[in-house]
């Protein structure tokens, strides 16, 4: 009785490993579909924060936290003409600093983090931003996604997915994740696209995010890949 028992249980058990195994296969067809679709209807698609050196993207992209990316391109041209290196930021006084990047938000935290993090860059890497992810996330003010941006638009070497809001709710929605911690996302989404594809996406998915599948008002009928779309499937 004991063994027909655990035989059931191995049973169940296989079948739902097959079932997930074979729901894990669709998802990763489908994300290819995705990442074509995507390509096709967004071209031009790239990273729209400006900046000419690594340093200049990890000063971008740690102002670009719950701020638009037009924002901070309306500010850090007048800061990059007297400001460009780890030293030049280490230097400045904290009360200016605040002040450049007032309009960005969130100030004075941002203005520490971005000390902070030149001194580091100074001290523990002679005044060059590391191309690591291990050691950009020890940087002061840089997580993982700051990190994911900084490898694949500074040094062209993308290590991951950087999930920000745009990327969470679509990803959310086309059922590559259930997950709501952004890192969890990202392992999520590593498991469906190859590592080619982790540019298109940092891209695409912002892109699509601002353009078609806005949080208040999203255009489903207008959407490329809706099919996928849990949301878009209730509504029908």
């Amino acid at each position: 009785m004991q063994n027909k028992k655990i035989n059931e249980a191995e049973q169940k058990n296989n079948k739902a490993k097959t079932n997930k195994d074979k729901t894990n296969q669709e998802v990763k067809l489908n994300s290819k579909e995705i990442v074509k679709r995507l390509k096709e209807r967004y071209p031009d698609a790239k990273c729209s924060l400006d900046f000419e050196t690594p340093f200049e993207m990890v000063v971008a992209v740690m102002l670009s936290a719950q701020c638009t990316d037009e924002r901070v391109n309306k500010t850090t041209p007048d800061i990059f003409k007297k400001y460009k290196t780890p030293e030049d930021f280490a230097k400045i006084d904290i009360e200016e600093l605040e002040e450049l990047i007032h309009p960005c938000g969130f100030y004075k935290n941002k203005a520490k983090n971005i000390k902070k993090c030149a001194k580091e860059i100074i001290e523990r890497h002679n005044g060059k931003v590391p191309e690591t992810m291990e050691e950009l996330t020890k940087l002061s003010g840089v997580g993982r996604k700051s990190a994911n941006v900084v490898m694949l638009e500074a040094f062209g070497n993308p290590q991951g997915i950087a999930v920000d809001t745009h990327c969470k709710r679509i990803a959310n929605k086309i059922g590559l994740s259930t997950q709501k911690e952004p890192e969890k996302i990202e392992q999520d989404l590593l498991k469906f696209f190859d590592k080619e594809d982790y540019k298109d996406i940092n891209h695409l998915f912002i892109w699509h995010g601002r353009n078609t599948c806005i949080a208040r008002n999203p255009k489903c009928n207008e959407c490329v890949i809706n099919e996928f779309c849990k949301e878009f499937k209730k509504n029908i």
